[in-house]
């Protein structure tokens, strides 16, 4: 086909192996239009043959291979929700792009677009190791020379999270309270109380929270052991999800077993059959506000903590936080150094004692 013109700048469009191809040249001369039209066939060409396994996947959009992929992971896994997370932003950034036209380069300039969005590099690199993964061959071949490069994984920070102190977990709890977001605060209690992940806790229904017997029970969890698991409330979480209840009813009129507790809706909540499908805004103002440093997650890391600092068996924290091995509990559970300080103490009087 001819080149065509979108104000000043020539463009060009053909069809190849069945997908339309429609590019700018980024040029105000139709010559070099035409230039760039007969390169971008022949990279394709090339891309398309110039391995032994030949297939159509290789000019399909990524987005289309993602989308197909991810029906896939849904029949094989119980859970997908971590796999959609970390291709949508692939998709977001790469989606319109042809897996022929995914090379190194691509990958890099990947990994430093979610680095200015201020991702964690060990998200960051399973959002790489996803698409690699789709990409078959081609995937094998990038890997390989990125591995070899010293550029195929982000360096991740040794320790996992923080757990905050008391007067950190006050200020935060105070400003949640005050947030704009009615989600925040029985958000930010959950986290803090039930040590509930960001999915548990925005998926949750009415249905897993029973206010009579002061429990609540988790749905799908990030690993088999953590579904399912019945986590009762203290009192500070209690009275969140009471007033929590109240103004649900003032907003819709009732609750509904299978509607959720965090409804979907922007500016404001509207949609209770849709659950919310983020916190990160209304968590970034609230930290801000309460001059506090730390992520989402480490309210879940600072109730470990004081479970295990509490002298709380294993079991006991496993049935609360869901996890399935004790070496992931000592990767989360940071026992702080007052704590540490106040063991060895008793220690001395012990021993003085004598």
């Amino acid at each position: 086909m001819a080149p065509f013109k979108k104000g000043r700048i020539w463009w060009y469009r053909f069809t190849f192996a069945g997908q339309l191809i429609r590019e700018s040249s980024k040029s105000t001369s139709k010559t070099i239009a035409r230039r760039a039209e007969q390169q971008r066939r022949c990279g394709l060409e090339l891309g398309f043959h110039n391995l032994k396994n030949i297939c159509l996947q290789r000019v399909r959009r990524l987005k289309d291979v993602i989308d197909e992929y991810l029906v896939g992971y849904r029949l094989r896994f119980r859970s997908a929700a971590f796999a959609e997370y970390a291709l949508g932003h692939v998709s977001r950034w790469l989606g319109t792009k042809l897996i022929v036209d995914i090379d190194e380069a691509v990958v890099l300039g990947y990994q430093e677009n979610r680095l200015r969005e201020t991702a964690a590099p060990r998200s960051i690199n399973e959002e790489v190791r996803f698409l690699l993964k789709m990409m078959g061959d081609l995937g094998v071949a990038i890997r390989a020379r990125l591995k070899e490069r010293r550029c195929l994984k982000l360096p991740v920070r040794g320790r996992i999270g923080k757990a905050f102190d008391s007067e950190e977990t006050e200020s935060l709890a105070r400003h949640a309270k005050k947030s704009k977001s009615p989600h925040m605060y029985p958000a930010f209690m959950l986290a803090r109380n039930a040590g509930l992940r960001d999915a548990e806790i925005r998926t949750l229904s009415w249905r897993q929270i029973n206010l009579k017997s002061k429990s609540l029970q988790v749905g799908h969890a990030k690993s088999n052991a953590g579904a399912g698991r019945i986590i009762p409330m203290n009192s500070d979480l209690y009275d969140a999800l009471v007033a929590h209840r109240e103004w649900y009813v003032g907003k819709f009129a009732a609750t509904k077993d299978e509607w959720y507790l965090f409804p979907f809706g922007r500016p404001k909540p509207s949609d209770p059959t849709r659950h919310v499908t983020s916190l990160k805004t209304a968590w970034n103002n609230v930290r801000k506000e309460a001059k506090v440093t730390g992520r989402w997650h480490d309210n879940r890391h600072t109730l470990i903590t004081e479970l295990a600092e509490s002298g709380a068996g294993e079991e006991t924290i496993f049935e609360i936080a869901g996890h399935v091995d004790r070496h992931t509990l000592r990767q989360y559970s940071h026992i702080r150094m007052s704590a540490k300080r106040v063991a060895v103490e008793s220690i001395l009087r012990t021993r003085n004692n004598r």
